[in-house]
């Protein structure tokens, strides 16, 4: 049993597995599409929500140990300052952003060195399943799944924010039984279903089921729109910035920073979904490590000056609602710009949904090539070449969850379990470094140790400035893993079941 749980899957085998017939992929992405899907994954509804989210932080009317952040109850027990709510981190969430992009760029590196060897979809898991064996690659897996399941669902939610914001211009006001959440913050609103969330990630379902191309081109198209728009944000409203709204910089000081780091964390995890597509890359050696380098690079410089410009133009304390960057500009007159932005909010929402369903499903497709799920989510359409079955599941996995939670709920817990896999590809690098250092490798994280352990000790200041309740839900996520892979994948997986004719490596001899 300790053999298998710990048995690794050897990198050629991983490859060779990919290019088998009835599992193959069309390989049609370059390096600027790669570089877009990260940008369309990476700003989202973070760069449109989430800002003022972070900056304005949350107050609750009743104190509660389990909206403590753990690095504070840690440090102060009894008298944590989280446990009367979140502290925002104020005009300093841009300090915020800036040491998270820090944080995403060691990760990134590392990231790039693995998605360069082992240019198979998957990611993380991928990665894991050769470096720490097949039970801590499901808990990746596992953990990867719910990684893009809920960042989808909190882009849904603002999604539908921003509609109705949209509409709401025009004078147009739809039914708000359809228009919202049914629960935020465990209350009930009233609400019936969070409708324009539940259709968008349906209908960015259809688009993943044609093909890669076609969503490429898709996303390429919306990446440029609310790139324009971010740009028009910044040069409009940046006229109207008083600098007495950045007074005092840091309200709660770096709790607050790093409380605001962990919360915006979840804003830059789409460059982990360059890595799942470097199946269908013509060139992953050199195109993959390139395309998440650079969408972190434009993401990074975008964020800082949008979250400088935010708190400039209102004080920080105004920013807490599901769409500060519309309501910033409504306040201080500039109508015109606002439906603009909307608009490309929108578009940019639409964009991130739609490669972050990418990225859950080709993590269902390679999870069930390993046997780890039901072998139907790995089957390829016959025309369109996609995993199909795994893209339809992963669309009703999201959608329907949209219509019923809030967003600062969903987003805590994409968060912690993203920081969770950065944290063991890192690992990973130093593992390949030390058992196979003659591998070959395209692309190299530059000053190893240092570049793997400081990613680490990154993620885990950011998973211990994430409340106590998100904790908590992570380890019921996990226990339900370890479930689902004792009385299910373990007996069904390649290293649990009798060879089959024609697999690549026989998976019952040792190292295979």
């Amino acid at each position: 049993m300790a053999s298998q749980l710990f048995r690794t899957k050897s990198i050629d085998r991983l490859v060779a597995e990919a290019d088998r017939p009835d599992h193959r992929l069309r390989k049609s992405l370059g390096p600027w599409s790669l570089t877009a899907l990260g940008i369309g994954a990476i700003i989202g509804t973070g760069i449109f929500v989430l800002t003022g989210t972070a900056a304005a932080g949350e107050v609750l009317l009743v104190p509660s140990i389990w909206k403590a952040p753990l690095l504070d109850l840690l440090l102060h027990g009894g008298n944590a300052v989280g446990m009367a709510g979140r502290p925002g981190a104020g005009p300093a969430i841009a300090l915020s952003f800036l040491l998270v992009a820090v944080v995403c760029a060691l990760a990134g590196l590392c990231y790039a060195e693995l998605a360069a060897m082992i240019p198979v979809a998957g990611s993380a898991y991928t990665y894991t399943y050769a470096t720490l064996g097949e039970l801590v690659a499901w808990i990746i897996g596992w953990d990867l799944i719910l990684e893009y399941a809920v960042s989808n669902m909190a882009v849904a939610v603002g999604f539908s924010a921003y509609v109705d914001n949209l509409l709401q211009g025009f004078g147009w006001k739809l039914p708000r039984e359809f228009m919202g959440p049914m629960f935020v913050s465990g209350q009930s609103t009233g609400a019936y279903f969070n409708l324009p969330g539940f259709l968008i990630v349906m209908l960015v379902t259809v688009v993943l089921v044609i093909g890669i191309r076609e969503s490429a081109g898709a996303n390429n198209f919306m990446v440029t729109v609310k790139i324009v728009a971010i740009l028009v944000f910044i040069f409009a409203a940046s006229r109207h910035v008083e600098d007495s709204n950045w007074r005092p910089f840091m309200p709660n000081g770096w709790q607050g920073v790093l409380t605001g780091g962990a919360i915006v964390f979840f804003t830059y995890i789409g460059f982990d979904s360059v890595s799942t597509a470097a199946e269908e890359c013509r060139k992953p050696q050199r195109d993959v490590p390139f395309g998440i380098i650079a969408s972190l690079i434009i993401c990074a410089i975008l964020y800082v000056s949008v979250a400088v410009v935010l708190t400039g133009i209102q004080h920080w304390e105004a920013l807490r609602n599901a769409a500060p960057v519309a309501k910033a500009l409504e306040a201080i007159g500039l109508n015109g710009v606002r439906r603009w932005v909307t608009l490309g909010a929108l578009t940019g929402m639409i964009s991130s949904l739609l490669v972050f369903q990418l990225g859950q499903a080709r993590v269902w497709f390679a999870m069930s090539r390993d046997g780890l799920l039901p072998r139907a989510f790995s089957r390829v359409h016959p025309r369109f070449r996609t995993p199909h079955i795994s893209t339809w599941a992963a669309g009703l996995f999201v959608a329907i969850p949209a219509g019923i939670f809030d967003i600062g709920t969903l987003a805590d817990l994409s968060n912690i379990g993203t920081l969770c896999a950065f944290l063991l590809v890192s690992l990973g690098v130093l593992i390949l470094r030390r058992k196979q250092p003659d591998r070959p490798r395209a692309f190299r994280t530059p000053w190893v140790p240092v570049v793997p352990i400081l990613s680490i000790l990154c993620c885990l200041v950011l998973m211990a400035s994430l409340p106590l309740e998100t904790w908590a839900r992570f380890f019921v996520w996990l226990a339900i893993g370890l479930v689902v892979y004792f009385s299910y994948s373990k007996k069904r997986s390649e290293f649990g079941s009798p060879p089959q004719a024609g697999t690549p490596g026989d998976p019952a001899v040792p190292g295979a």
